[in-house]
């Protein structure tokens, strides 16, 4: 009901709508419709209530909820199941219940807050309440294991083009997938993956986005490391993150992330990795490789067609990574 009371409040344009006239929408009484203004009202909704005029729609909060998010929302399969909570363990972790029970591509889960959220190589994610995006996405791709790197850094792409799209940010990629704004770190990227033999059942796309979040807000050991959507236009463009929406944003990395999967579902692997270099920050960089014992240094020159990075040394030998920690020269603190 309340999505329906919300819609048609908008739909108004400001002016006053009778609760007579919502209860006979929702053929509910009066009472019920006055519930669940109040609900809406304790949610953030500013709406102003009138026993003769009726309710008007004074303010729509920064809130993640799934009709805001579906209010607009151009695809066809990324988000046309959305699942919102106050608070969970992990995104991720709902998620993979969520695909293990059958759901549909494309199911995507939100959370205010995280109490559990977590990055690449078992890294703990400080996730919170209300200054982030912590998102999940369950996919049912039709290629094969060889192609789940390159819909890592498809995911990574889809971030940055709606990034740009939306509130006209350029940011970058250090590979595989972690998206860096002015030197520091603003999204982490985790893919997850059940498989059978040589079968993928499904994957889950794990973003948590760095969105309001202030300096004080990071813990002092990674504030050099670590930014956020707000303290980047602050900084860089004098404006105020509260300009903004995270629903509108999370709207346009779905519809990203829809093209980007069917191109990867197309068999075009190729177009995606020419559209990650273009946002790369990591080739043509000095970086530090790390692999279990195995360390060493080298320039990155390119990735191949299957999202390897390629590494080539001071002695002349070249490698291949495909995974382990990978640290850019000049970014996140490595100098």
């Amino acid at each position: 009901m309340k999505e329906i009371i919300i819609k048609k409040l908008k739909e108004s344009k400001h002016d006053y709508v009778s609760g007579e006239e919502l209860s006979s929408i929702l053929g509910v009484s009066r009472t019920a419709v006055w519930k669940c203004i109040n609900e809406l009202k304790k949610e953030g909704y500013v709406i102003d209530s009138s026993s003769k005029k009726g309710y008007k729609l004074c303010y729509v909060p920064d809130i993640i909820n799934p009709w805001e998010i579906k209010e607009g929302l151009d695809t066809n399969i990324i988000g046309k199941d959305i699942h919102c909570f106050f608070e969970v363990d992990s995104t991720n972790n709902h998620a993979k219940t969520l695909a293990q029970d059958g759901c549909d591509d494309g199911t995507v889960v939100l959370a205010e807050r995280q109490t559990r959220g977590r990055g690449r190589l078992g890294r703990s994610w400080d996730s919170m309440d209300r200054k982030g995006i912590w998102m999940s996405v369950v996919l049912r791709p039709a290629v094969g294991l060889e192609d789940v790197q390159i819909i890592t850094l498809a995911a990574s792409v889809a971030v940055v083009s709606a990034l740009k799209k939306e509130m006209d940010i350029d940011a970058g990629i250090k590979w595989p997938n972690d998206i860096i704004l002015g030197g520091k770190k603003v999204c982490g990227i985790l893919t997850e993956m059940s498989m059978e033999m040589e079968r993928i059942n499904f994957l889950v796309l794990g973003i948590g986005m760095n969105f309001s979040h202030e300096k004080s807000d990071f813990p002092e050991e990674i504030r050099d490391r670590a930014t956020s959507l707000g303290i980047y236009l602050k900084e860089k463009k004098g404006l105020d993150i509260s300009e903004f929406r995270r629903s509108h944003l999370v709207k346009a990395i779905l519809s990203e992330l829809e093209r980007v999967y069917d191109i990867i579902n197309k068999g075009k692997a190729g177009v995606i990795i020419e559209e990650w270099k273009k946002y790369s920050v990591t080739l043509g960089k000095e970086v530090l490789i790390k692999y279990r014992e195995d360390q060493y240094t080298g320039i990155a020159e390119d990735i191949d067609q299957n999202g390897r990075l390629i590494v080539k040394q001071g002695d002349g030998t070249v490698r291949e990574v495909l995974s382990g920690e990978v640290s850019v020269r000049g970014l996140l603190g490595y100098t």
